[in-house]
Order: C-alpha cells, then structure tokens, then sequence
C-alpha cells in the first residue's frame, strides 16, 4: 500500500523538461553572483604586479620572473596592511594563469595548522609533485610551483628548521616565499636561502590616492580632510584604512563620513579626552588624575591606545629632554605589562603619576 501510495505521489509532480531545467539553474546562479557581497579588502586587492604600490625593488624582481628569468626563494617583511601578500598572489597570477594558479601554488597561513608535521607531509608532498600542463593562452609558464607561507614568524622553530631541507632539496621545481611581519623570529638558515625584501609603510600620498578611488567607485561621501585623518589613524595599514571605509560607510548609510564616526569606528580615543588626561596632570591633583582615568575606562576604551596617543602628544610638547625620556621609559614599561595581562586601571594611574611628576617641574 505504501509502494502505491509512494508511486502515485511521484506520478502527480509535474514533469521537469531538461530546458526549463537549466533555465532555473542559470537563473539561481546568476542571483547568487548579483547578491554576493564582497569585503572591499578583497574586491581592491591587486590583481596584477604593476597594480601594487610604492614597493619598486620587489615588482622590479617580480617583473623580471614574469619576463622569463628565474625566481628565487623570497622574504617578505614588514608592517601590516603593505601588500606582502597581495604581491605574491598577484605575481602568481600572472605566472600560472587562473586555470594552473590552484595545482601550482599552496598557500599555508596563520590559521591553518602548521607545525613539524604539516612541513614533513603537506609541504614535502607538494614540493616532490612534477610540474606538468601549460597555459590554455599559450603564454609561457614557468617550470616551477610556488609555496606561499604567510605569517611565518608564527612558525615553531622546529617547522621552520624541518623547513630547510625541503627548500634544498625541491628547488629544481618548487619556489618558497616566505611572508612575516618580525624577520628576527625567522631562523638565520632560511634567511640566508632567500632573497630579503623589506616592504615600506605606505606614504600618506598613496593611502589617500587609493582610498578617493575606492570611494569614488563605491559612491562614498567623504571629504579630503576625511580622508587625511582616516590615513592617520590607519598608521600606514592600508588595509586597517580600507576596512574603517566600508565600517563607515555602513553605519552613516550613504551621509558623509565624518572624523567623529572614523574615531567611533577605529577606537581612538577622542583629542579632548587626551587633553583632559594632560590638564589633570598638570593640575597636581591625584584625586582628578584618577577621577580621569577611571571615565576612560568605563567608557570602554583601550589602555594601549591611550599608551600610543599619549607617546604622540609627550613626542609634540614642549617638555625637555629628559622629561621626554622618563615619560617614553615609562610608556615603554606600560605597554610590556598590558602586554603581560596587568590590570589596567593600575597601569594608567602609574603611567599618568610619571607624567603628573615630570610636567610640575615645569610649574
């Protein structure tokens, strides 16, 4: 009875023809590509070599790879949000094609397991595969893969140690490039087996061309002086500067962007805020002093800005040599203890006494 009533609710759904089918396949795929929404971090990154910015002496390597000569093992070092890794990608890119890109380049980052183990099979076994196939443009390819280890300052010593082997015994088809912000914590035997290049800071200049393009393309209204404070706050990570875009251009929902909202978006505590830390501090009165520091806290915000902002503003005054020196000695000592896990409403009153003791000496 079951198997009948089964075969006649089959029988009653109406026949799918093979067009209407496909039809529907196509229509639900092209929805899902229109309503895909992408971080503007990844919709801007470059997609090829020439597009990467202010870091001459390695696109000038890159290019000539993509000329034909060969590649050597690469290190990549230097702040956050430079483009080491966009380098890379797109040099990939250009030298294998969309087509050879996947078989050809393995990229292991922070996120994926990468201790001893991984090394000896997953990176072994991908550097001892033979090179085959060839670009469907008929472009030339080159005889080699590429294995892309970012964030490699993460890696245990042991990984980076079962690493060198490898390197050697791969390199007739296999390149590395090795991509760290810190190049101390990488062993001297890979450094030594790769060519170094250091990737500079963004210059404001260049923040501020590439952020008027991008909101200029995504209908973003901000002004010049906008843009300034929303590349100094970044501190040369574009990056950090693209992703505070689109965080702004969310929560204004199409008014202009102004400086209040890029502070709210990048927790920087407020310039009047700092200033009634300095004021307080000035006065001799501990009870103030604390009074401040304590709002600053209940208002969420973080103890390590403060540490920065306040090196800036001591960096900027007009306080001697020596006061300078004792107020950075003691910042420095801040920071590590917060770095440590120290309680923060301690080390801000510590830090702000410093600063309470060197300014009455101006008084």
């Amino acid at each position: 009875m079951q198997a009948f009533l089964k075969g006649t609710s089959i029988s009653t759904k109406p026949p799918l023809t093979k067009d209407r089918g496909v039809a529907a396949t196509a229509g639900s795929s092209g929805e899902n590509k229109k309503a895909k929404p992408v971080p503007w971090v990844e919709k801007y990154r470059p997609k090829c070599v020439d597009e990467v910015a202010f870091q001459e002496e390695v696109v000038a390597v890159l290019k000539k790879s993509l000329e034909g000569a060969d590649l050597p093992n690469l290190l990549f070092y230097g702040p956050p949000g430079t483009g080491k890794t966009s380098t890379i990608l797109a040099a990939a890119r250009e030298l294998f094609g969309p087509e050879l890109f996947r078989l050809r380049v393995l990229e292991l980052n922070a996120s994926d397991e990468r201790g001893i183990q991984v090394v000896r099979e997953k990176v072994k076994n991908f550097a001892q595969l033979t090179v085959s196939g060839s670009r469907s443009d008929g472009k030339p390819c080159p005889p080699f893969k590429i294995v892309i280890l970012d964030e490699a300052d993460s890696m245990t010593s042991a990984a980076q140690a079962a690493l060198r082997r490898t390197m050697e015994k791969e390199s007739k088809t296999t390149r590395f490039c090795l991509i760290c912000n810190y190049v101390s914590r990488i062993i001297e035997p890979l450094t030594s087996r790769c060519s170094k290049f250091r990737f500079k800071p963004l210059s404001d200049k260049i923040q501020q061309q590439r952020l008027l393009d991008i909101a200029k393309k995504e209908n973003v209204k901000i002004s010049d002086e906008g843009i300034a404070y929303l590349v100094k706050v970044s501190e040369g990570d574009l990056r950090k500067a693209i992703t505070f875009l689109q965080s702004a251009t969310r929560l204004t929902g199409g008014k202009e962007i102004t400086e209040k909202v890029i502070t709210d978006i990048a927790g920087v505590i407020p310039a009047e805020k700092i200033d009634g830390v300095f004021a307080a501090c000035q006065s001799g009165s501990f009870d103030k002093l604390e009074a401040v520091v304590k709002d600053l806290i209940d208002e969420g915000h973080a103890a390590t800005q403060l540490v920065n902002q306040v090196h800036d503003v001591v960096v900027e005054n007009n306080l001697s040599d020596k006061q300078k020196s004792i107020i950075t000695e003691k910042l420095a000592e801040v920071d590590k203890c917060l770095a440590d896990g120290a309680d923060e409403h301690l080390q801000l009153i510590s830090l702000c006494a410093t600063v309470m003791q060197q300014l009455s000496q101006n008084c």
